[in-house]
């Protein structure tokens, strides 16, 4: 009885040294692997090239990223994925402007979605509203692009669209790191 008590100990014992082991090398595979960051300028950060911002959206861009507390770099990013830069684009769902806002969203943030310097602000302070629910950013981006209700069914697991619109504009928002 008491060897089988020591094996026994000894195997739990081994058991959790491999599982704090295992734990510890996920969490530093899994820092670099996942941008779960909370999307906010990088302190110190300089940059030596600008976005590529139509002249004319750039004070839109700027003022939407002071006032989310959002990098410039994702704004434009989800722009470039959105709209491609068109003031006028539209969704077959009705979703307007460069940054593609609904505007039931538009007029639940009492901004006119038509206008392009408050899309920009429309869609910055609604993907401020996502991820301050989600506190991820992946699931924030899917959440802006197929809707808060259909993460919300799917929990934490991104279905094809919804991951196929994260990982573009984490692309293009990698891409335009420190762009100012």
């Amino acid at each position: 009885m008491r060897t089988r008590l020591l094996i026994l100990l000894a195997v739990a014992g081994i058991a959790c040294t491999i599982a704090v082991a295992a734990g510890a090398r996920s969490a530093r595979t899994n820092e670099s692997a996942l941008p779960l960051l909370p999307a906010l300028p990088a302190k110190g950060l300089s940059s030596s090239h600008r976005c590529p911002i139509p002249a004319s959206l750039r004070p839109a861009f700027v003022r939407a990223a002071n006032d989310t507390g959002f990098q410039l770099s994702m704004l434009v990013a989800v722009a470039q994925v959105e709209s491609r830069f068109q003031p006028d684009a539209r969704s077959a769902q009705d979703a307007r402007g460069l940054l593609q806002v609904m505007p039931s969203t538009g007029a639940s943030l009492n901004l006119n979605v038509d206008k392009p310097a408050l899309n920009v602000l429309a869609g910055a302070r609604y993907l401020r509203l996502l991820l301050d629910r989600y506190a991820r950013t992946d699931l924030a981006l899917a959440a802006y692009n197929v809707g808060p209700t259909a993460i919300d069914r799917a929990g934490d697991v991104l279905g094809p669209a919804g991951m196929r619109y994260v990982l573009d504009v984490e692309q293009r928002w990698s891409s335009l790191a420190g762009c100012s």
